[in-house]
């Protein structure tokens, strides 16, 4: 006998199936009332115990996300580091040593990739400022971005136009059934 395939077909499967990290974006701005959706998304995304005490600040100014590259490319030492050249990013904070604060803000970047998606919008999860927010020059340029000086970011979301399809890479995890 033949076994069905374990995945079953549905839009909300089919966009989380095939959704792809995008490393390249075309110089094309993003609609306000896209980032409005996906933004909205991480609102409503699970939080423990329904805190929702995410900060989401908007950046859809490619000269600022270029600053804020620069700043995290210095504090890396990372020569080439761009962020992709995103036409806008998405930061999402979280008080530092707050409770369940990295889990939370996983559940609001998946939820934000996941629209992007599916309003056809590539997207990429950059989590380089992970321990360096607190460097002096990553502070001040988060700080003339709107993110709280107690916050510290887990993840921010690039998004835009794809210049690349992202590729897909076969599954490595293992299930056990027991």
């Amino acid at each position: 006998m033949r076994r069905r395939s374990p995945v079953r077909e549905n839009p909300v499967i089919e966009n989380i199936l095939s959704r792809r990290s995008v490393r390249a974006f075309r110089d094309e701005p993003v609609a306000r009332e896209d980032l409005e959706a996906v933004v909205a998304c991480g609102q409503w995304a699970p939080s423990a115990n329904n805190r929702q005490e995410w900060t989401f600040v908007v950046v859809d100014d490619r000269a600022r996300i270029a600053r804020l590259s620069a700043v995290v490319r210095e504090a890396l030492g990372r020569d080439a580091y761009d962020m992709y050249g995103p036409a806008a990013i998405v930061i999402v904070a979280h008080e530092k040593g707050a409770p369940f604060g990295r889990e939370d803000d996983g559940c609001a970047m998946q939820s934000m990739m996941l629209a992007a998606h599916s309003l056809g919008l590539g997207s990429v999860w950059i989590n380089q400022l992970q321990g360096i927010c607190d460097e002096p020059a990553v502070r001040a340029e988060l700080d003339a971005l709107g993110v709280p000086a107690t916050s510290e970011v887990h993840g921010v979301c690039a998004l835009g136009h794809a210049a690349a399809e992202g590729t897909a890479h076969d599954r490595k995890s293992r299930v056990v059934w027991a």
